[in-house]
């Protein structure tokens, strides 16, 4: 599912945290959080691959109009289908390879993947993976 609305200063920690706290955990297998590397904030939607169908409509319940956030702020997240990577095969064949990916990417920027709700190593690039564009702070 996309998440949308995430606070920009919400971190990938502070989104795991979310996602545990309204009983998510062990639901998702993937979850990356878009950063811009200039400003260090997030890009306002995030991406969580649910382990199955029970899981979408635990997230769709506990996050679709949640406002309750961690921080400040007026935004109420909305949940949706991301396109045009759904699952988790698509999402992994999506970022292996990318940019964020790259060694000089700071592990909080990545996207992450989970086994039981335990943090696994993402799979290692099948080609050389370029820098991304800008620095990363």
């Amino acid at each position: 599912v996309m998440l949308r609305n995430v606070p920009n200063n919400y971190t990938r920690e502070m989104l795991l945290t979310l996602l545990d706290a309204q009983g998510l955990a062990g639901c998702y297998d993937f979850v990356y959080l878009p950063c811009d590397f200039y400003r260090a904030a997030n890009l306002g939607y995030a991406f969580v691959n649910m382990v199955d169908g029970t899981a979408v409509d635990a997230v769709w319940k506990a996050l679709d109009g949640f406002s309750e956030w961690s921080m400040p702020t007026s935004k109420v997240c909305q949940v949706g289908w991301s396109g045009p990577h759904q699952g988790f095969k698509a999402h992994i064949d999506r970022y292996r390879n990318s940019p964020v990916m790259h060694k000089s990417v700071p592990d909080e920027y990545k996207p992450v993947i989970f086994k039981d709700g335990q943090r696994k190593a993402f799979p290692r690039p099948t080609k050389k993976v370029k820098a991304p564009s800008g620095a990363c702070k």
